[in-house]
């Protein structure tokens, strides 16, 4: 076996709004949306290459984090250059994140990272430094 490519995959109801989202949080693109044979597919491309797959999921139960009545089952870290932490932060809830952990206290939100759900409600961190 030759591994050709690989790449995380995510469940949601809503695939497009999904998908977007994440295209426009990595700063790609949406592929596969107008093709019948990937109706229950997308696929986020990334400077020519797949890096997140989202995959239609319908009655979808999200995660409950940090409540684990719903456990987590993987989240992703997304590492980037910030100058502003807030900005950031507003930026991504611009695009449809929920930002999941308010309790840092200020100095802890400027240091490392912060905790946010995507539209289909699955975990990630927005990680800096």
């Amino acid at each position: 076996m030759r591994v050709t490519k690989h790449y995380p995959t995510v469940n949601a109801e809503d695939i497009d709004a999904e998908a977007d989202f994440w295209a426009a949080v990595l700063g790609g693109e949406v592929v596969n949306a107008d093709s019948d044979t990937y109706g229950q597919w997308r696929d986020v491309v990334v400077d020519g290459a797949v890096v997140l797959g989202v995959q239609r999921a319908p009655g979808l139960i999200t995660p409950t984090w940090p409540d684990d009545s719903v456990p987590l089952h993987i989240h992703l870290d997304v590492y980037a250059e910030v100058d502003e932490v807030d900005a950031s932060s507003r930026e991504l809830l611009a695009l449809g994140a929920r930002e999941l952990d308010t309790s840092q206290s200020p100095a802890e939100r400027e240091h490392g990272f912060r905790v946010y759900a995507d539209p289909a409600g699955h975990p990630f961190c927005l990680c800096w430094g």
